[in-house]
């Protein structure tokens, strides 16, 4: 297979260049200059600086997150051997005392609650006020927060996490590279009677979240829901036991982000850039959530790759394959500028072009030269056409500079396949 890919990647892009200068080794590497939002300003340099005493290597839950917090903002590389399991601990010895699951059930199934009131209100000691409390304490155990100026980079082909949920908040200057992510688990949804006519459980934790951040490089890794695909949850008042939430969420202003060679797949709600179209959170929104995707496979999923509010997001060279239970790619959201060029898309049988875009509000976007099952297609055009209660209008209003390499959109499922997600780094 690799041969294969090796050949595939030559006959189009054409036989090596003369040998480059000496490159750094992966975990000292840095963005390149011009590759996309995240080299803008003071580009993205993560901890290829540390000096010795700053670099670790990590097996377990605990010595990650005690690296994470060791040094403060001072450059630090995490280097991440194997599979870490932030799943250890079970579901039961997160939950508080007094809390349980059928009393839950019990009190708010819509027979007895109904569909008018969410539950914001419940008291501490009510089943909702006992399900937040133990919410929380998972909350504590999953969730590790990330600093400045860091590299967390995989070692070899198998390295990653099951289970967390990496935060990369208010800090600038973070690469992540080379690793696995298994979909954390969320023990603990709410249900919301009041979201859509017939309710709806809501999970937390995304594997990575970027949140108010700025300067992200997210290279070579691989996001997936792994042994728990929504397929296997169950059911309860005639709604998904949904547990999982995004895979990558890019919000409250976040800045100048690269995300490359990586691969999304086998989940629901994939990546939110821009989490409301409120009042309160467009002031921080607008102006910022500059973000590059490219060479990135979106595979078998249902929704977000990316969904867009406010942002200038530029999508090129990136391969999408729709599976069982597509709704859309791009979703185009409040003031959102999406620049979409150069991507490829696999659609089976039965799942119209149209349905590659959806339109949430109106905000103008631009997507030329983007291929569909091999042929050249207008996504806009078709899109309008086939979805005519939701028209969209071309012209983004800006031209993305920060590019390095551009490859042939025909060229991309073969490059793209072959090339990103985790143990991929060369």
């Amino acid at each position: 297979m690799l041969a294969g890919c090796t050949a595939l990647v030559l006959a189009v892009t054409g036989p090596a260049q003369a040998a480059a200068p000496h490159r750094a080794a992966p975990d000292r590497q840095v963005l390149a200059a011009n590759d996309g939002w995240g080299s803008a300003t003071t580009g993205t340099t993560g901890g290829s600086t540390a000096d010795s005493a700053h670099v670790y290597t990590v097996t377990t839950w605990d010595e990650f997150k005690a690296a994470l917090a060791d040094g403060g903002s001072a450059p630090k590389i995490v280097r991440v051997v194997g599979t870490i399991d932030a799943d250890g601990p079970s579901c039961d010895s997160f939950a508080v005392p007094g809390y349980d699951f059928a009393a839950y059930l019990a009190a708010y199934s819509p027979e007895v609650w109904g569909h008018s009131t969410n539950l914001d209100a419940e008291p501490d000691d009510s089943p909702e006020g006992l399900r937040r409390a133990s919410q929380a304490q998972q909350d504590a155990y999953i969730k590790a927060y990330v600093p400045a100026n860091t590299t967390i980079i995989g070692v070899g082909r198998n390295a990653g996490f099951k289970g967390a949920s990496l935060q990369i908040k208010a800090v600038d200057n973070v690469i992540v590279r080379n690793l696995a992510f298994e979909s954390p688990l969320d023990c603990f949804p709410q249900w919301d009677p009041t979201d859509t006519a017939d309710g709806n459980w809501n999970s937390e934790y995304d594997s990575a979240v970027i949140y108010g951040a700025t300067h992200v490089w997210m290279d070579h890794d691989t996001f997936t829901d792994g042994d728990h695909p929504d397929s296997t949850l169950p059911y309860y008042f005639g709604r998904i036991y949904e547990q999982h939430d995004g895979e990558l969420d890019i919000v409250k202003g976040a800045d100048y982000v690269t995300a490359s060679w990586n691969v999304f797949e086998d989940h629901d709600k994939t990546i939110l850039i821009g989490n409301s179209d409120s009042a309160s959170t467009a002031a921080v929104d607008r102006g910022h959530l500059k973000v590059t995707f490219h060479h990135n496979l979106f595979s078998d999923l249902v929704e977000r790759a990316p969904r867009v509010r406010f942002g200038q997001v530029d999508s090129y060279n990136n391969h999408f394959v729709a599976g069982d239970g597509y709704g859309y790619s791009y979703g185009i959201g409040m003031e959102s500028q999406l620049v979409a060029e150069h991507n490829a898309f696999t659609l089976p049988a039965g799942v119209g072009t149209g349905s590659v875009l959806k339109k949430w509000k109106e905000a103008p976007l631009t997507a030329d030269d983007n291929y569909v099952n091999g042929e050249l297609t207008d996504l806009i055009a078709v899109h309008n056409a086939e979805v005519p209660g939701e028209i969209l209008q071309s012209g983004a209003g800006w031209t993305p500079a920060l590019r390095t390499r551009v490859d042939p959109a025909p060229a991309v499922p073969h490059i793209v396949d072959c090339g990103a997600g985790a143990g991929r780094l060369r």
